[in-house]
């Protein structure tokens, strides 16, 4: 990594809706990235979020890898069970059983993981867990720090911020970024779910937001991996 600033993105689920998404990120020269249950790949569906009927259908296995190129896949469990309430060999196979799934369908090892579940979809035992059983090197939950500083604890890992709720402090958050002198390492870490664009059709607004912070000479658009795990975290 050639900068000390970082802007990096994280769509949960493995929906449809990550075509469109990732052609406004390829537009703009951003990277991210994509959290996948293999468990779940091909399946039809549909979400009532915010009084709104929305598409929640699963891309099919054998399209994964073209879908996602150029972009990182990680794990996000089998099957989108809520991880503290449930045993440890049931944990350890979860995560890494979607893991080696999905190294197997990208062809390269998949080392990234992102809790599913809302609200407090994590904890100190289920992080502890994952860190000595699994092959899985960096997990991100949803609870948003509204912070760019460098995070100690990879298995805990706090999103900046929530594009689907926090529309306003993410561009807020956005222009400071643009704005930000600094020496040490700094990482921008939005995160959503790609389905959320089509609840009041937000997808012009996105783009502004993409549009915005592209082509600035001192950040690096990087996959979740390579921001986590570059020389500069």
């Amino acid at each position: 990594m050639e900068h000390r600033k970082i802007l990096t993105f994280s769509y949960d689920d493995g929906v449809t809706q990550d075509v469109r998404l990732i052609a406004l990120l390829n537009k703009y020269g951003m990277k991210g990235t994509f959290n996948l249950n293999s468990g779940l790949l091909g399946r039809d569906g549909a979400l009532v979020r915010n009084g709104v009927r929305v598409n929640h259908i699963k891309v099919q296995p054998q399209d994964v890898r073209y879908i996602y190129e150029g972009h990182e896949v990680a794990a996000h469990t089998l099957t989108h069970p809520f991880l503290p309430q449930i045993k440890e060999d049931e944990i350890i196979r979860q995560v890494e059983e979607d893991r080696l799934r999905l190294s197997e369908i990208c062809g390269y090892e998949v080392v990234g993981f992102a809790y599913p579940g809302g609200g407090v979809n994590h904890d100190k035992r289920v992080a502890d867990i994952i860190r000595a059983h699994t092959g899985v090197r960096y997990c991100r939950h949803t609870d948003s720090s509204h912070s760019f500083d460098p995070q100690t604890d990879l298995y805990e890992f706090a999103p900046t911020v929530y594009h689907h709720e926090e529309w306003d402090k993410m561009f807020e958050l956005g222009k400071e970024f643009l704005e930000l002198k600094t020496d040490k390492p700094q990482i921008f870490y939005v995160w959503g779910h790609a389905y959320e664009f089509d609840i009041h059709d937000t997808w012009d607004r996105f783009e502004e937001f993409l549009n915005m912070m592209a082509g600035a000479e001192d950040i690096t658009y990087a996959t979740n991996k390579e921001a986590l795990l570059s020389d500069l975290f």
